[in-house]
């Protein structure tokens, strides 16, 4: 039954998407021709030129959107969805410009093409929200495919409470196996042993299991072979869940070299598209600031010159990403023979060493501004953990399990951190909790919060001496 509400959902999901690259490919049409941003200077096209054209494209929408793997977790949430989405709008109309070479002497306006580009991923984003609410409504209780959870330690128990939370993920944990026979009977999670391992073939097939999920600790996964001989030729699926998630520090991932399953217990998020995206978004974002902050920065450059003796620029050496030492640039705020007698130390309420136009620019952040060559030089990013001096870090690395991790990013004008009120002399235990909670739970959507968080909240901080 659930099997069947499933493929009723994905075939209207199916259907809707490319009843959307009709309507939005007519749409583009009218608002090119009838409702123009570019005005038109060839004349109007006759509708029924790109009504044929509509063939070809909803033709090419057909394939690409099934190869683009939407379909596949149709109920997943919509920022899992959106980089697929963008993908296969991308392929499709790329695919259907090429294409249109083939009829010539007929040239299909590109306008067409950019506005049909931005209107299915606009449509495609607002029309899967309400489709999966629909979906998650209407699915009964109960329902799903039949899950078997091999084990019952604790990885076996977080297996279960993790389907039991997502209930829309289409999976329901009908039971357990034990290891040992006398905890038949018992219910763990809500959910009863149904056996052992010795009797797997006869609870999958008296049950109707549909999945088998072997979640045994490390110290019993030379049980897996004697499990995978018991079930031996049902035709169920066969997923196994190692148990490393514990050891798990940073950006865990599973990949595959040449046939073999690799499981990374320590990353980066920043690979792939992922960086690209950033960095695109650096070099806008620095580019932006450094031309409409200049005329800030010429003021505080003569600012800077004219009211303390000493250059303008305060270079510091600082930690980012991967360990690496850069140099990093800050309006001087302070003396030049500032930390000639105390050496590095971290500014203090009241620090004697500012100068009054250094306990301005420092309370209001106006002395990070040089920063922004760093981020266009890609030294730093706009967001990121603050970097430290390296004359700390080796006393920072003994107080705090973990505090290198924070180095798999870059390091940011501003931060998770900083617009949460760890700055400057506070808990440094808090500043790399958040600083791992932001490398862990980084998008661009965290990144653009930051920024405007920023500011409202991290321009103006009481910890900034």
């Amino acid at each position: 039954m659930f099997q069947k509400r499933l493929d009723f959902f994905r075939s209207i999901l199916y259907i809707g998407d490319l009843g959307l690259v009709a309507i939005t490919w007519l749409a583009a049409y009218f608002v090119r021709f009838h409702a123009p941003i570019v005005p038109v200077t060839k004349g109007v096209p006759d509708l029924s030129l790109y009504l044929a054209l509509l063939g070809l494209v909803v033709v090419v929408f057909a394939v690409v959107l099934q190869v683009s793997g939407l379909y596949r977790r149709p109920w997943a949430s919509w920022g899992v969805q959106i980089w697929p989405i963008l993908q296969a709008a991308l392929i499709g109309v790329v695919v259907s410009v090429a294409l249109t070479y083939f009829l010539r002497p007929y040239d299909f306006s590109r306008l067409v093409f950019m506005h049909f580009g931005v209107f299915i991923v606009l449509a495609m984003v607002i029309y899967r929200p309400l489709l999966i609410w629909l979906w998650r409504k209407h699915l009964p209780d109960g329902s799903g495919e039949a899950v078997l959870i091999v084990g019952v330690g604790e990885l076996g128990k977080l297996v279960a409470r993790k389907i039991g939370g997502q209930p829309v993920l289409g999976l329901r944990v009908h039971g357990f196996l034990a290891r040992e026979s006398q905890k038949v009977g018992q219910v763990i999670e809500g959910v009863p042993v149904l056996g052992d391992y010795s009797n797997i073939s006869q609870v999958i097939a008296r049950n109707n299991i549909n999945i088998v999920i072997i979640a045994l600790p490390l110290s019993a996964h030379e049980k897996i072979g004697e499990v995978l001989g018991s079930i031996g030729d049902e035709t169920v699926d066969i997923k196994v869940i190692p148990d490393l998630y514990r050891y798990i520090s940073l950006s865990g991932s599973v990949e595959e070299f040449e046939g073999l399953p690799i499981i990374g217990l320590r990353g980066s998020p920043m690979v792939g598209w992922a960086r690209v995206a950033k960095r695109m978004v650096d070099i806008t974002g620095s580019g932006l600031g450094l031309l409409f902050l200049s005329p800030v920065c010429i003021a505080l450059t003569l600012a800077v010159k004219f009211t303390s003796p000493g250059p303008v620029f305060y270079r510091q050496e600082r930690m980012g990403l991967d360990g690496r030492v850069f140099t990093m640039y800050k309006f001087r705020s302070m003396r030049i023979d500032a930390e000639q007698k105390s050496g590095p130390v971290w500014a203090q309420e009241g620090d004697p060493r500012r100068t009054k136009l250094g306990t301005f620019m420092r309370s209001t952040s106006l002395d990070e501004l040089p920063q922004l060559v760093n981020v266009l030089r890609g030294e730093m990013s706009l967001v990121g953990p603050r970097p430290e001096r390296p004359e700390f870090i080796g006393d920072f690395r003994k107080k705090i399990p973990g505090y290198m991790l924070r180095h798999k990013m870059k390091a940011g004008i501003t931060g998770w951190a900083q617009i949460n009120g760890w700055r400057g002399n506070t808990s440094l235990e808090k500043r790399i909790e958040h600083d791992l909670y932001y490398i862990e739970n980084w998008s661009l959507a965290l990144d653009f919060k930051i920024m405007f968080l920023t500011v409202f909240k991290g321009l103006k901080d009481p910890n900034a001496y």
